[in-house]
């Protein structure tokens, strides 16, 4: 399965006055949208993502552990250590699906803070995994795709389609034993168990052979 991202050029800045003067710094917007090709050329089929969406609501959204981090990451799983928001919404609006978020306290999430504060542009980028089906110039994703988080939180949401494709879609990653593995480090696996199973078979076949000329 290939690592899909998908950004969203601009969301909505929500600051919440909290006793004390504090404040509660919040993000909302368009996270993701179906049945639309999108300018990475991909298609994402309602179906496929209420499903998925109805997912991440259930293990994630609701236990309060769907979080996100600041900047592009090059893998499926969220860095707590880079956490910077925690996506508390997720809900279809027609062929949207619209995402709110707020900022923690984590050293991200204060980045996140005071880029808000200085009135900086910031977008969202969806990450997930699966695989896709090319069809009428572009590409369908299809039933296997897996929700990694909503929303990270993005600094570049201009950048062109070749840097965000080049930095998230550069690995293959598949399922080992309920984790997911960059494939090349599965097939290093197999090739060094392989090895051993060969080693360890002429070793087997020596003793055998000395046992051979010990009747």
């Amino acid at each position: 399965m290939k690592l899909i991202s998908e950004e969203v050029q601009e969301v909505e800045y929500i600051t919440e006055e909290k006793e004390g003067g504090k404040k509660n710094y919040k993000i909302k917007g368009i996270f993701m949208q179906a049945d639309i090709k999108n300018r990475n050329g991909r298609v994402y089929p309602m179906e496929v993502l209420n499903k998925e969406v109805a997912r991440y609501n259930k293990e994630y959204i609701k236990e309060n552990r769907a979080f996100g981090e600041l900047g592009h990451p090059d893998g499926p799983t969220v860095n707590l250590e880079r956490a910077s928001h925690m996506i508390t919404s997720l809900e279809p609006e027609g062929k949207n699906f619209i995402g709110e978020a707020k900022i923690l306290s984590t050293p991200m999430g204060e980045i996140v803070k005071n880029l808000m504060s200085e009135g900086a542009k910031l977008g969202v980028s969806s990450r997930g995994m699966g695989s896709l089906d090319q069809k009428g110039g572009a590409n369908y994703v299809k039933s296997d795709f897996y929700l990694a988080t909503a929303a990270d939180i993005v600094a570049d949401p201009s950048a062109p389609n070749a840097f965000v494709e080049g930095i998230m879609e550069g690995k293959d990653w598949v399922w080992d034993n309920g984790s997911l593995i960059e494939e090349e480090l599965v097939r290093m696996k197999k090739r060094i168990e392989n090895k051993t199973r060969v080693k360890h078979a002429k070793e087997d076949a020596l003793e055998f052979a000395k046992f051979l000329k010990m009747l």
